[in-house]
């Protein structure tokens, strides 16, 4: 655990933090496009300072000394299956290692996300939460054995987000070794339900559930590839499973009654002639379908599921009206053009995902902590917009942004996973996660 006291090189830089980020209100509409670099400033004033303190020399020298353990910790993770809603042996893990790593205060909550408080000089402060998720989009079964060819090590999830849950690790020991103790409490956070049909459920459950989240000062996630990637505005998306049904039948007895198939591809081919605009970005996807029992057969019923995602809800809600007219008229179509003799076409709508999204602006003391760090840390930050755990904090106007983990990666999603370790590379981006932290948390 950190020792009592706070240093007299970390009073250089608490006065510019002060009480902490000002709470920001998610705005209609995202500031900045996909991605674009940030403005370019300086690194001065008290985060320059905070640099070239002793205290953080301390903590930045203790990542490079730890960085075999690091590596070692990702490892060990990564091997540890976390598939959809199946994330309970890894969480067992991790809150044993940031029990090992100095934390005494670590405990799972009802959903399974382990929550590890790290006390700040002042426990009456709305605390910073510093999150990395758990799960990976890969199924049971799949093999997550790592594989090392030199500074590359190659599995499914190890990049997102095992890397950051070992960061995380990493930091509260670089933090303790260096004797740095916050003004606030920072709150260690493995969740559960980042990916795909998680659809942010983790992060839901603490913010509706935790006594202190909901009136956090900031929120910081860790997760993915190269810390100079700052996500400022939270992508939002809306999921539905459309189900078409009808009397189905003998494909060459019942030839001319009503089709699902046919009202279903009507509606896909109708929602791609949807305009979208180019900023804010909005996208949609017909992604998954199925549906029927036999090549012989009509069937009684196809199924598609469709994803629309954009920075700014007023086009997911455009997208969503548009959608159900596209699909009533496909039905109504079908039921017109064949027979109904045997029963009509309908069409359900069951959504499976609804992600909200917001804004931390980048001018925000917390996004501009992230930015300047990474200036002066020697890399050259973009402000970008995707979808992550920070979308949670941000729809109920926490500030809270989403960085990445120090070092390169690549093939997310996909078996082909890979991250680089190199222990340079690892420490620099390392390094503007822990003084975003410092900064953002006195």
């Amino acid at each position: 655990m950190p020792r009592r006291g706070a240093l007299a090189a970390l009073a250089l830089f608490a006065a510019c933090a002060g009480a902490g980020p000002a709470r920001a209100q998610p705005e209609k509409g995202p500031e900045k496009g996909p991605e674009k670099p940030a403005e370019q400033q300086p690194g001065t004033g008290a985060l320059a300072r905070l640099v070239g303190s002793a205290p953080f020399k301390a903590a930045r020298q203790a990542l490079a000394d730890d960085h075999e353990r690091f590596v070692a910790e990702i490892i060990t993770l990564t091997e540890i299956p976390a598939p959809p809603f199946k994330e309970e042996a890894r969480a067992r893990a991790f809150a044993a290692m940031l029990k090992a790593s100095g934390l005494a205060d670590v405990a799972m909550d009802s959903l399974g996300n382990v929550v590890a408080r790290r006390p700040g000089r002042d426990p009456s402060l709305p605390p910073l939460i510093v999150a990395a998720h758990l799960d990976t989009v890969f199924p049971e079964g799949t093999d997550v054995r790592v594989r090392r060819e030199g500074t590359r090590l190659m599995a499914p999830g190890i990049g997102d987000d095992t890397r950051g849950l070992a960061q995380l690790l990493a930091l509260v020991r670089a933090m303790d070794r260096a004797r740095i103790r916050t003004r606030r409490d920072v709150v260690f956070v493995g969740n559960v339900g980042e990916e795909g049909a998680g659809d942010l459920r983790g992060m839901r459950h603490l913010f509706a559930s935790h006594p202190a989240a909901r009136n956090a000062a900031g929120f910081i996630t860790i997760d993915g590839s190269g810390a100079a990637r700052i996500t400022t505005t939270g992508v939002g998306s809306r999921r539905f499973r459309l189900t078409f049904a009808g009397p189905g039948g003998h494909s060459f007895e019942k030839f001319g009654i009503v089709n699902p198939v046919a009202a279903l591809a009507r509606t896909v081919s109708g929602l791609y002639a949807v305009p979208v605009p180019a900023e804010p970005r909005t996208t949609f996807s017909a992604s998954v379908i199925g549906g029927g029992t036999s090549v012989n057969a009509i069937p009684a019923k196809a199924y598609v599921e469709i994803d629309i995602r954009s920075a700014a809800p007023a086009e997911i809600a455009r997208i969503d009206r548009a959608l159900h007219d596209i699909a009533q008229a496909a039905v109504d179509e079908e039921n017109a053009a064949r027979s109904t003799a045997m029963g009509r076409i309908t069409v359900s709508f069951e959504t499976i995902g609804d992600r909200p999204a917001g804004t931390t602006p980048p001018s925000s003391p917390l996004a501009r902590n992230a930015h300047d760090m990474a200036v002066l840390m020697g890399l050259q930050p973009a402000f970008i917009a995707q979808s992550t755990d920070a979308n949670v904090p941000m729809s109920l106007g926490i500030p809270a942004i989403a960085i990445g983990t120090g070092g390169r990666g690549g093939g997310e999603h996909t078996l082909g996973e890979w991250i680089d370790v190199s222990r340079d590379e690892a420490v620099q981006g390392m390094a503007v996660a822990l003084g975003t932290i410092l900064a953002s948390a006195d």
